[in-house]
């Protein structure tokens, strides 16, 4: 909504009985820095300290949103988020708190904040191509983390055993999903990879099994917990074809797949 919508919709809502209000609203996604978060309060208490002093009414909560991101590359700094909760409060006290509105709830969405840093997809290179590109091909594919291929975001690539090897060669690594951008990574400069190498594709822990589907039939992948003790748990089981076919209609073929 633009402003004047805003406080039409308020003053309409008042007029129907509605005691308290919300504010939202979400401006950027995945910002790595600091100042952006403590920004978007400012702009957003300001409104809600307006609206409650010109309409008069009083709101419950305003919610932040998300868009505190992660830093997918190597060489971007993590965001401090003490800092940017710090540059909130300051805000807070310095707008809402005068106005009388101290009482009113602060909502944030960190999902990737959160989760992505501390999930990884982990794939075994099992295919190569040498034409005009070197070409990695791996046996997972969009299906499991759909960023790369949705709109080419970057996910860093460690090849396991080779963490200190020169990466001096040029790939392309892609999955197996039947679309020619199913690629965690363009022209990625990695070390040697040889069938059978074990790729980890880092920072998937938001976008991951989360935004998991079955085109082209392809079932989704377990998920393993690293522990503190260096032990590993199983904590979700790989699809089965069971699974896939659980809300098929229960006609003959069916039966026989599953049996099959």
């Amino acid at each position: 909504m633009t402003k004047e919508q805003l406080f039409e919709a308020y003053k309409q809502m008042a007029a129907h009985g509605v005691k308290k209000f919300g504010l939202h609203a979400f401006l950027a996604s995945n910002t790595v820095t600091n100042e952006y978060y403590p920004k978007l309060a400012g702009e957003l208490f300001e409104l809600a300290r307006e609206a409650h002093e010109t309409l008069g009414i009083e709101f419950a909560f305003i919610n932040l949103s998300g868009g505190v991101g992660v830093d997918y590359r190597p060489d971007q700094e993590r965001n401090d988020i003490a800092a940017i909760g710090e540059g909130v409060r300051v805000k807070f006290e310095e707008i809402l708190t005068p106005a009388g509105m101290g009482d009113t709830a602060i909502y944030c969405e960190m999902g990737r904040f959160m989760l992505a840093p501390y999930g990884a997809l982990v794939t075994k290179a099992i295919h190569e191509k040498h034409i005009y590109k070197e070409y990695i091909g791996v046996d997972a594919c969009a299906a499991n983390l759909m960023r790369p291929a949705m709109y080419g975001a970057y996910h860093h690539i460690t090849v396991l055993g080779k963490e200190d090897a020169p990466c001096d060669h040029k790939y392309d690594v892609t999955g197996s999903l039947c679309e020619n951008n199913d690629k965690f990574a363009i022209d990625r400069m990695l070390p040697e990879i040889e069938k059978g190498d074990y790729l980890f594709i880092h920072d998937a822990g938001a976008h991951g099994f989360a935004m998991g589907y079955n085109y082209n039939g392809r079932l989704w992948s377990a998920e393993l917990l690293l522990k503190e003790d260096g032990s590993v748990k199983l904590i979700r089981r790989a699809q089965t074809l069971k699974d896939y076919f659980a809300t098929f209609d229960n006609t003959e073929y069916a039966d026989k797949l599953l049996k099959d």
